[in-house]
């Protein structure tokens, strides 16, 4: 394994699509990954998986069962397994996400969403 440097801004220069995560990368059985959001995800949950979105740019909102959550540009939310939840990115939002390698974006549910091979940038 090289011990490298990663650079955010040319990372997420990389590519332009949204809701596709990319790793950027791995350590522990966890995957650092970089994605781009606009407009509104899907609920879902994470049976088995804690996540952690950091926003790096933009403003992400994060609906709840309960409550909706505001997450601005260098702040960051931890949602625990098995908590539904729905990303709504108000305009471009650039996120890094930290999670187990098992985890799947779209949780319990398959649809259009759902991307099951992910590219390394």
């Amino acid at each position: 394994m090289t011990i490298k440097t990663v650079n955010l801004k040319d990372k997420f220069d990389a590519f332009s699509d949204y809701w596709n995560p990319k790793i950027v990368g791995e350590l522990n059985g966890q995957l650092v990954k970089l994605a781009k959001f606009k407009g509104e995800f899907m609920l879902h949950q994470h049976e088995h998986e804690d996540e952690m979105f950091l926003v790096i740019e933009g403003k992400l909102m994060m609906e709840l069962d309960d409550k909706t959550l505001q997450i601005n540009a260098g702040e960051f939310v931890i949602i625990p397994k098995g908590t539904n939840h729905k990303p709504m990115a108000l305009g471009e939002v650039k996120v890094l996400l930290f999670e187990p390698d098992t985890t799947v974006n779209t949780g319990n549910t398959e649809n259009e969403f759902t991307v099951k091979k992910l590219d390394e940038i």
